[in-house]
């Protein structure tokens, strides 16, 4: 499949389907998107209607109807569709985050330690971080790297939180390789 350019507010909604889909495993309703993106629900359904002639949503009619995300949706995002990922916790402000899986760690600058910043890439909604927050992510289930410090930044489009990194440790406990 050719790459598809999305606008800004195209992947949010897409990004939003996605992350209410993997909680609920059935049909978003329209409503359910637009109170995620904090978007009227008449715009959530012009974009569907877009996002569905791409071929990224199928519509599901009836009373427990509503939208999910097609493969496409995915691949456009380039989010993996795992049926088992492994779970990698993360707690915000000392409370374990439930309906979040983390995707991936970046780390920047590691080199320089007042600047060592980490991108954690999450399967789930980064709406309710904020800056200054405390964050712990792992372990990781292979290297158990554990990384923890203060919410930076965070990309609502991508479900990215920038970190400031306090401490980064691996092993913790025995690895699984």
């Amino acid at each position: 499949m050719s790459s598809i350019e999305l606008t800004s507010s195209q992947k949010t909604i897409l990004t939003a389907l996605i992350n209410l889909y993997r909680q609920s495993e059935d049909a978003v309703k329209g409503e359910d998107i637009a109170e995620e993106v904090n978007r009227n629900p008449g715009t959530i359904r012009n974009q569907m209607q877009s996002l569905k002639a791409l071929q990224l949503v199928e519509g599901v009619p009836g009373p427990k109807g509503g939208y999910k995300p097609t493969a496409n949706a995915y691949e456009a995002l380039d989010v993996d569709q795992m049926d088992e990922p492994a779970s990698v916790p993360l707690t915000h402000n000392g409370e374990t985050v439930t309906g979040v899986n983390v995707d991936g760690i970046d780390l920047s600058s590691v080199h320089h330690p007042e600047l060592c910043r980490a991108e954690i890439h999450v399967q789930g909604s980064v709406r309710d971080f904020h800056e200054g927050d405390e964050v712990k992510v792992g372990p990781t289930p292979l290297s158990k790297l554990v990384v923890e410090g203060i919410v930076d930044g965070k990309d609502d489009t991508s479900n990215i939180l920038i970190l400031r990194i306090d401490d980064m440790r691996a092993p913790v406990g025995e690895p699984n390789h």
